[in-house]
């Protein structure tokens, strides 16, 4: 994907013409967390992401500014790749260390070459379903609002491509693995799955998104990093001195 002038500089993002921002997202902000705290450092009005991530996973996040938003799409029809980290032995509602293990059972009988035949199976064109825990709309309504009522409704299963999945370590009940797959892919739905295909369920403890397309998350920007740009460029001071100005500290 061709990269606009300017790309990944905060020069460029804050410019008329909009840009693209690199942003690694910590643990337990929302992608729209991560939206907020940029746009109100840099004094930016129109700002999106491309790619949403769960509150407990880090990593790539792709902002658009001004007149690039327009890029988004073509931003989020990119594949993923990410690194993450199951547990064996149980399940959890939302199929990731969000909500408490459910349905505990021995794992007496998996080892790691079980493990590894199991997720080859799911290499390939395969079908989710959504987890209940997910921002999908059904029938107006987002899932997780009617999951965190207790409410279970009927999801329709979804196509996606899955073209990497390797186990890395096994140091049971934890297993470290490397997923690369499709726009649209759960992978906490996929280490649900493994789980349910080895007979002991499994939950997603540790989730970093690393690449979108060829974009790497070491080429991101912290949050750290842009309020101290911010404040180093004035941005922050000329925001409390409008504050002031304004009678609003």
């Amino acid at each position: 994907m061709t990269q606009p002038q300017g790309f990944n500089t905060i020069e460029q993002f804050r410019s008329p013409g909009g840009g693209v921002l690199l942003v690694d997202k910590p643990k337990t902000w929302t992608s729209f967390d991560v939206v907020k705290k940029v746009r109100s450092a840099l004094r930016v009005k129109k700002v999106g992401h491309a790619g949403t991530l769960d509150p407990m996973a880090t990593g790539l996040l792709i902002l658009c500014s001004g007149n690039l938003t327009k890029k988004i799409d073509a931003f989020q029809a990119l594949g993923k790749v990410y690194e993450g980290r199951m547990r064996l032995g149980a399940v959890t509602p939302s199929y990731d260390a969000e909500t408490e293990p459910v349905e505990e059972k021995p794992i007496d009988d998996v080892n790691e070459e079980r493990i590894r035949n199991s997720a080859a199976a799911f290499v390939g064109e395969i079908e989710q379903l959504p987890p209940m825990y997910s921002a999908v709309k059904v029938e107006g309504q987002r899932l997780y609002k009617l999951a965190r009522k207790g409410v279970e409704v009927e999801r329709q299963p979804r196509s996606v491509t899955v073209s990497r999945f390797s186990i890395e370590d096994v140091a049971l009940p934890d297993v470290a693995f490397e997923v690369r797959c499709s726009k649209g892919t759960y992978v906490r739905t996929l280490a649900h799955d493994l789980g349910q295909e080895l007979g002991c369920g499994a939950y997603l403890t540790e989730l970093r998104r690393t690449f979108i397309g060829e974009f790497s998350a070491e080429e991101a920007w912290s949050i750290e990093q842009i309020v101290e740009e911010a404040s180093t460029s004035g941005l922050l001071r000329d925001r409390r001195e409008e504050q002031q100005r304004a009678g609003l500290s």
